[in-house]
């Protein structure tokens, strides 16, 4: 099989539609970059060289690229002069025969079999030119090619330079182009910018090879949207709904129960099992993985979280956690990062846990945070109790032992220890280890000032309430004291 010799991304762009900081082969689609796509679709020809062209926002671009991609070649253009210059400069030290395989940066649905088909194609018609072309609903701004009547490619023509019969074609150039490398080398050398944009255009190589006396062919692809590029906020929205529903695809194909495909946002490398049902609303990310049985959602975010067999997450966000096997999470709960639940746990409505460890068979079912705590298993939290874990200056451990019940708006006050088969009072603020076995009761006597609604209050409803009930405004008097 014929080997691809040189594979040249061109990334050097301003991307100045895109009005932002952030470099547009930087933005991302599915949890990565887009120039990470393009090169990822690459990777499977094994290129002997790929060369990466970088130029606007070049310390960003080139940190990324030596960060991901340890063995690619940077090459910078200095002066963006249009997508032939940056070629002349992308060929500079490299292989000087061969076959190179040109595309953008900013194509991020390029699929490696649409790559392969390209080359075993350009192969086999031993061309010394080809681009890889489509026909699109909407070709506004794209290259348009242009065909003479025996439907070989006679020019690609830019949007800016066609005129009104070229824009009516609704084939287009992709970006993506293969060449005989010693052929694209002598084009390049005659290459000029009597263009609209006074640049110059790599496509314009293709009319001095013909002239040359040397082979053009332009390629169809079989899928027009493997070629659509992210140029402003609108395109990668679109590109990002076409990576969302492959994605998808993909896991519903597995095994995997998405219920409204629409709406459920799956990054690239999220693992899930067969015989995971995911509702609407949903979106899965980072090292995100989800065993056999779970129900995720509605409406549930979660990031780097391992989800075990069975379990269910109900609109919640989950963070860099261990939701373990037949656990229940939600709704309206926030896991943050550094929490492991383990089996059968309960985490139930409003409920804030960060940096915890709670254990098997365990409940936290409403409006409670837990923060810095192990909590053995068996145990109950109470509603509305608060782990006081952050004294202005550190953050201190709280441990709870198993089969605990700590009763309704306790406040534990780190650094605490309650131990095994204790209680806690509801309403009790815990500053001290409470034994096994025992009880803590942390709250002052309760104290009842008669008739006080009536002297402080008068004329109010509560007041009228009150006399209507026998109360009176007597001389003060507080029930519960000597």
């Amino acid at each position: 099989m014929k080997q691809l010799d040189l594979a040249i991304v061109l990334a050097a762009g301003e991307g100045t539609r895109m009005k932002s900081k952030l470099p547009k082969v930087l933005h991302q689609i599915a949890g990565r970059p887009i120039v990470d796509h393009v090169i990822n679709a690459i990777a499977p020809l094994q290129a002997q060289e790929l060369r990466v062209v970088i130029g606007a926002g070049r310390e960003l671009v080139e940190e990324h690229i030596h960060l991901q991609f340890p063995a690619t070649t940077i090459v910078i253009q200095e002066q963006r002069n249009g997508t032939g210059h940056a070629v002349q400069v992308a060929l500079e030290g490299a292989a000087e025969i061969g076959t190179v395989l040109i595309l953008a940066g900013d194509t991020p649905l390029l699929t490696a079999p649409t790559l392969q088909e390209f080359f075993d194609l350009h192969t086999a018609l031993g061309v010394d030119s080809s681009v890889l072309t489509a026909v699109v609903p909407d070709p506004f701004g794209y290259g348009r090619i242009v065909r003479g009547e025996d439907e070989e490619l006679s020019a690609i023509v830019e949007e800016r330079d066609a005129d009104s019969l070229e824009r009516e074609i609704d084939e287009i150039n992709t970006g993506v182009y293969l060449f005989n490398i010693a052929a694209l080398r002598s084009a390049l050398a005659g290459l000029k910018s009597a263009n609209a944009a006074g640049e110059f255009y790599l496509t314009d190589v293709f009319a001095l090879i013909k002239a040359a006396g040397q082979s053009a062919t332009a390629i169809l692809s079989s899928d027009f949207t493997e070629t659509l590029g992210a140029n402003d906020r609108s395109q990668l929205a679109d590109c990002a709904a076409i990576m969302r529903d492959r994605i998808n695809q993909s896991h519903m194909r597995s095994g995997v129960s998405i219920i409204d495909p629409t709406t459920t946002w799956i990054e690239l490398g999220v693992e899930i099992a067969p015989d995971v049902t995911i509702y609407p609303g949903s979106a899965l990310s980072g090292a995100t993985r989800v065993e056999g049985g779970a129900v995720i959602g509605p409406r549930t975010t979660l990031e780097d979280v391992v989800v075990g067999e069975g379990a269910k997450i109900i609109e919640s966000r989950v963070s860099k956690s261990v939701v373990g096997a037949a656990a229940n999470v939600g709704p309206f709960a926030f896991i943050r990062p550094g929490t492991i639940l383990a089996a059968g746990a309960k985490v139930g409505a409003y409920v804030e846990i960060k940096n915890s460890t709670i254990g098997e068979g365990s409940k936290v079912p409403h409006l409670s945070y837990v923060g810095d705590a192990t909590i053995g298993s068996g145990t109950n939290i109470g509603a509305a109790t608060i782990f006081v874990n952050y004294d202005g200056v550190e953050k201190h451990q709280t441990k709870i032992g198993d089969d605990v019940r700590i009763g309704s708006d306790t406040m534990l006050i780190a650094p605490v220890t309650v131990g095994d088969g204790a209680y806690t009072a509801a309403g009790s603020v815990i500053t001290e280890d409470v034994p096994a076995g025992s009880i803590g009761v942390a709250r002052a006597k309760q104290r009842n000032v008669l008739g006080w609604v009536l002297r402080k209050r008068a004329g109010s409803k509560s007041a009228e309430s009150a006399r209507k009930a026998g109360a009176s405004d007597g001389s003060t008097k507080v029930q519960g004291e000597a």
